[in-house]
């Protein structure tokens, strides 16, 4: 018969991942969640040497002050809520790697940047992804869409952007622009021109909605009072576009997203188009992790991209997200615990995370129909 470890109030089997890397004291999963043992009432780390607690007695929590706040003392042995000298050398390792990367004119291979760093490919990967929220390659890819971006918004011609972009040739630029921008060069510096984009708008309990897809997938979720200004923030965002509305096959693709708004805790699981840069994409990817009915500071999302003082980069991020939800930045609260500002308004964030609270999560929800690869009649803006 299975065991059972107690999670947030609810049970979960000893299958759950985090169970098996406290077993294996896993060092590379230290920082991005900590276990307590109800029988001795410390909290630890993944990594820490202390005898195995009996499962059903162990909570997991995401922070230490989440821990503390539960009753639990923080463990003597690993000192779970200290520095650690050897989290602070694989983070120069990460922050060396992440360097190397960034100056590389193409794209290291994992064993690259693994000798780099002086550790096997297979660790590596492991400490990388557990302190960038990112695989080096996902991380490359950012990294070189941001170079992307800034040089086709300085440069006056697509050649010169593909200079500048540290690009020398013309093939590798178009084939990454389009695999990244989800559009040549050209379309991008013209705001999108030519590109279509689906869109719906309707009601919830929360006000009017907009939800947006290009072909790669969901590009906007926005909240709001107004459906015209709503329409207007999509706009401002493909200003070229063929923005198109009210397709028939998109009342489902609506209907999907008011479940979510309506119980967030549904988990979102949708073909999502993420634009951003290096940095905002390593950011909402951590935000993408924070369990539905839990709450994590700004100061700890900086703490786990591996960047502590970017504190206040990290809220301008969350208020850059256009993606309502499906990232879920409403999870994202002050040191002490209270509400901050929210692009969509503190009291719908404070109505998310109420829902969130009460919810149970429920797994194996269905996800979108696919991103739309025909162009069906084009609406006029």
């Amino acid at each position: 018969m299975s065991r059972h470890i107690t999670v947030a109030g609810r049970t979960a089997g000893t299958s759950d991942p985090r169970w098996n890397l406290v077993v294996n004291r896993d060092a590379s999963a230290d920082g991005s969640f900590y276990y307590s043992v109800k029988s001795t009432g410390v909290y630890c780390r993944p990594s820490c040497g202390a005898r195995l607690a009996r499962p059903e007695n162990v909570q997991f929590h995401m922070t230490c002050a989440e821990a503390e706040q539960a009753g639990f003392r923080p463990c003597k042995r690993c000192k779970p809520n200290q520095p650690a000298a050897v989290l602070s050398k694989a983070a120069k390792k990460v922050e060396s790697a992440c360097r190397m990367i960034e100056r590389s004119e193409n794209l290291p291979s994992l064993d690259e940047v693994a000798r780099h760093a002086g550790l096997s490919a297979y660790h590596f990967h492991r400490t990388f992804k557990s302190f960038t929220g990112l695989t080096p390659k996902e991380y490359a890819r950012a990294h070189r869409c941001h170079r992307i971006l800034a040089s086709l918004k300085t440069n006056n011609t697509v050649t010169q952007a593909m200079y500048d972009a540290g690009f020398d040739s013309s093939g590798r630029f178009y084939e990454t622009s389009n695999q990244l921008l989800g559009m040549t060069p050209s379309t991008f510096r013209a705001g999108g021109r030519g590109m279509d984009v689906f869109f719906a708008i309707g009601e919830c309990s929360l006000g009017s909605f907009l939800v947006a897809q290009t072909k790669k997938g969901v590009c906007s979720i926005l909240l709001g009072d107004d459906p015209v200004k709503l329409a207007r923030d999509l706009h401002d965002r493909f200003p070229n576009a063929n923005l198109i509305a009210n397709e028939p096959c998109y009342e489902a693709l609506a209907a999907k997203v008011v479940s979510v708004i309506e119980n967030p805790g549904l988990g979102v699981h949708l073909p999502l188009d993420i634009r951003g840069t290096a940095f905002q994409r390593r950011v909402w990817q951590a935000l993408r992790r924070i369990s539905p009915g839990s709450t994590v500071s700004y100061t700890e999302i900086a703490r786990r991209i591996g960047m502590p003082k970017a504190v206040r980069a990290v809220a301008r991020t969350c208020g850059a997200n256009a993606l309502a939800v499906a990232i879920p930045c409403h999870r994202v609260v002050r040191s002490d615990g209270s509400l901050s500002g929210y692009r969509w308004g503190v009291e719908r964030k404070r109505a998310l995370l109420e829902r969130e609270s009460r919810a149970r999560p429920v797994t194996g929800a269905s996800s979108l129909p696919p991103p739309l690869s025909k162009h069906p009649k084009r609406d006029q803006r």
